[in-house]
């Protein structure tokens, strides 16, 4: 019978380290969510009435900004522009 060939290890450390699996790597943190810009805008998607939506409609193009002014409002957001619209905005508005 030949000594040399043995299917298990023979040495302690040989024999602990079957025991153990490699540890996993962990998952890498997911990357901060960057903060909006202020005075930008974002695309959603929202749900709302109907009814709701044809209010705003029914007032024409800029409708999306009616309800974004309309939910600013209830909010209590101020504007970034504070209230200026793109009309009033001439080079006699520069100060």
């Amino acid at each position: 019978m030949n000594n040399d060939r043995t299917r298990r290890p023979t040495s302690a450390r040989d024999r602990a380290e079957q025991l153990f699996k490699p540890a996993a790597p962990k998952p890498a943190a997911p990357p901060a969510k960057a903060r909006p810009l202020p005075g930008t805008r974002e695309m959603v998607t929202l749900r709302i009435d109907s009814e709701v939506l044809a209010y705003f409609q029914d007032g024409g193009p800029g409708w999306q900004d009616r309800i974004n002014d309309a939910l600013r409002h209830v909010a209590k957001v101020s504007s970034p522009d504070e209230g200026m619209k793109p009309d009033e905005l001439n080079s006699s508005n520069d100060g």
